[in-house]
């Protein structure tokens, strides 16, 4: 199955390329300030939270970056689902016609989200050195739960964009979720005033994994035991097979749902 895919993958390299160019451009078309709300987008929305909740978590040691650990997850997340959610029905006039690869339009689109995330990651890390964090070595583990957030998006783009050309009504269903993910993810709040049971059902929400490895690593200075390493690769690994299955399971009945 994975040769299968990396021949898939160099066969199509260039419809894959050029899918990204175009993803990228579609999506700041006709905007005055362009790829810059990429960055704009988690600002602002740092900004609401850090005035909104302040006043409740303001006594958190770097809070603004508390906050922007969740909130720089939080959009790269919902960004590449929701608009992965609708890559199979957005670019059905193109596998209808010629015989390629699904799966292409749903990687292309993560990797002009990845993309988005990188230039916001910048601008993170500038907020890091205005809120006096020390900068180590240790930043480069970062890359983990940047990758394993890739596998994972991947994964559930596969089973929302599948399950959308078969219920057109995900799209409203997956906007509803997902503030509810917000929520249940301590995107604003710490989790130690909660008894200890719960504080170990956060560990079942895949999107708190991520969000707290990458405020263990620049707040705490410390990296994740191995176990937690292993939890964060199972809900990816789980995510993308789940997509593939679902994928290699519908695709035939893709073209008649379109």
């Amino acid at each position: 199955m994975a040769s299968q895919t990396f021949q898939g993958f160099k066969r199509h390299q260039f419809l894959l390329e050029e899918l990204v160019k175009r993803d990228f451009k579609k999506k700041y078309k006709g905007t005055l300030m362009g790829a810059a709300w990429s960055i704009l987008n988690p600002l602002l929305m740092l900004l609401i939270m850090r005035v909104v909740f302040t006043h409740f978590f303001g006594d958190i040691e770097h809070y603004t970056t508390y906050l922007f650990c969740g909130t720089v997850v939080f959009t790269y997340f919902t960004e590449a689902t929701s608009e992965g959610l609708l890559t199979l029905v957005g670019n059905a006039n193109i596998f209808t016609k010629i015989d390629v690869p699904k799966y292409l339009f749903l990687v292309s689109k993560n990797v002009q989200t990845l993309l988005n995330f990188a230039l916001v990651l910048v601008v993170f890390f500038v907020f890091c050195a205005l809120d006096g964090i020390t900068f180590t070595w240790r930043f480069l583990a970062l890359v983990y739960p940047i990758a394993m957030l890739l596998v994972f998006n991947v994964g559930l783009g596969l089973v929302l964009s599948a399950l959308y050309v078969l219920f057109r009504d995900m799209q409203y269903l997956w906007t509803v979720f997902s503030q509810l993910v917000m929520y249940v993810s301590a995107v604003f709040y710490p989790i130690d005033t909660f008894p200890p049971a719960v504080q170990h059902l956060f560990m079942a929400n895949p999107l708190f994994l991520f969000i707290n490895y990458f405020r263990m690593v620049v707040i705490d200075g410390a990296i994740p035991s191995l176990g937690y390493h292993a939890l964060v690769a199972a809900f990816a690994a789980g995510a993308l097979l789940v997509g593939i299955c679902l994928y290699r399971k519908l695709g035939d009945e893709f073209l008649y749902y379109v």
